[in-house]
């Protein structure tokens, strides 16, 4: 009887192997791809900023809650030329400097401090970006004074260094909890600043009505509505306001 040698049963094991070892290394071929891609979908891609709120629009009903107060209108400036931008560093006492509004965007403002005036709303002092488009659109609309804060500048311009502690001053004007019984906080500035701190970039002229919940909570304010330039006469018709 033949007696296979060590180096004879190696072959023969190796052999029969063989068959199996290629249908796992096929098998493996295929999970392979699968699985990187299970791993890939499961580590979602992080949103580009504007992106990921859809704008509700404002109804009585949030009219009747901002009579009631406590809660923040950020309102973005008026539509402005962009074939005029920013000059890079801005001087922000020289208007010319700066991208500007336009006459339209003006008359828009207008329109628009007209149709808040008849919400008679109640509400602090206006808080302003020193931005020149910023001023000119809390004045437009709210009247005077406003306060100027010039930590609350327009980001999407600025280095990062210089960027954070505007993101940061944004941050806290729609956060910090308004003290004053039944009356609401104004701020004017700029779109960029609140894709800064959340998945949405209102329009040119839009008011976004927040809810602070408290610097130190998280999150630290409630996104609740937007009132777009096209939408006060819906609005305004809703509450029977001519």
């Amino acid at each position: 009887m033949f007696s296979p040698t060590p180096l004879t049963g190696l072959r023969t094991a190796r052999a029969a192997l063989q068959p199996v070892l290629k249908r796992l290394l096929l098998c493996v071929c295929l999970v392979a791809p699968l699985l990187a891609g299970f791993a890939f979908a499961g580590t979602p891609a992080s949103p580009k900023s504007g992106t990921g709120v859809e704008p509700i629009p404002a109804t009585p009903q949030h009219i009747a809650d901002l009579r009631e107060g406590g809660f923040v209108i950020y309102m973005r400036h008026g539509a402005t030329d962009a074939r005029i931008p920013d000059q890079i560093p801005v001087v922000l006492e020289d208007c010319a400097s700066q991208r500007p509004l336009t006459e339209a965007g003006r008359t828009q403002l207008d329109e628009i401090g007209r149709h808040f005036a008849k919400l008679r709303l109640p509400h602090l002092l206006p808080v302003s970006s020193p931005f020149c488009r910023a001023v000119e659109s809390a004045r437009r609309v709210f009247g005077e004074p406003i306060e100027v804060d010039i930590d609350l500048r327009y980001t999407a311009a600025m280095p990062s260094a210089e960027k954070a502690p505007a993101v940061v001053r944004t941050r806290y004007w729609v956060s910090l909890p308004v003290d004053e019984p039944r009356t609401n906080r104004v701020v004017v500035a700029h779109g960029p600043n609140i894709a800064e701190i959340m998945e949405y970039l209102p329009r040119e002229a839009t008011m976004v009505i927040f809810r602070p919940l408290g610097l130190s909570a998280e999150p630290s304010f409630e996104y609740v509505a937007s009132i777009e330039p096209a939408h006060w006469p819906v609005l305004l018709e809703a509450l029977g306001i001519e």
